[in-house]
């Protein structure tokens, strides 16, 4: 990803809370010339000082047969955005941009076979999306989640390598800056509006 040094985040804690906030991401690799893309919503956990991402894909996606034991994959983890007018800024000379937030983070995925190993993942899941649901799930017919459980591949990531771009106007002045967070704080999307809320704690 190209990040100019004024946009790059290498704090491990923001890039961790950030994925942890936006974690519904895109799984990427490559095979015969073709790049797979799958997006799926990733649990993201430390342990014992590494970041680990798992999830699960249907096990009919073609892009799991693509895993490779010595081939990274690569998870963009990307929501909140914003277009920036030129009108905002005090120098005429301007031109439109876009701000944004992406995080990329490269490693090996490791396929997790064992019908115990999906069963965890999944209740992991309902814990962190919906925890309510662990009750409808526990009384689901066997025969059914059997077959769902059939039906899956479930796989983790240890991450190797991440990198952040977190491009919120640090190249431009403070007065500039005030005027595009005051400027997005009063719209209606709440992309927008999350972008001005990055922004203020940059300027904290």
């Amino acid at each position: 990803m190209y990040t100019p040094k004024h946009f790059e985040e290498k704090d491990r804690a923001k890039l961790v809370e950030f994925m942890k906030e936006y974690n519904f991401a895109a799984i990427v690799n490559s095979q015969k010339k073709r790049y797979w893309a799958t997006h799926l919503p990733f649990l993201v956990e430390e342990s014992g000082g590494e970041i680990i991402l798992k999830a699960h894909m249907a096990k009919a996606n073609p892009q799991r047969a693509n895993f490779k034991p010595d081939e990274d994959v690569l998870v963009i983890f990307q929501e909140p955005h914003a277009y920036i007018s030129p009108k905002l800024y005090e120098d005429p000379v301007s031109v439109p941009t876009w701000n944004y937030i992406a995080v990329h983070a490269y490693g090996v995925p490791e396929i997790l076979p064992g019908i115990e190993e999906k069963i965890v993942l999944l209740e992991e899941s309902f814990k962190a999306f919906e925890s309510s649901y662990k009750q409808q799930w526990d009384v689901l017919p066997a025969d059914y989640k059997s077959e769902l459980l059939d039906g899956i591949a479930v796989f983790k990531i240890k991450i190797t390598s991440i990198e952040g771009k977190f491009k919120l106007s640090q190249n431009r002045t403070e007065s500039d800056r005030k005027r595009i967070i005051a400027d997005l704080l009063q719209k209606e999307d709440r992309s927008q509006r999350n972008i001005a809320d990055f922004m203020k704690k940059r300027t904290k």
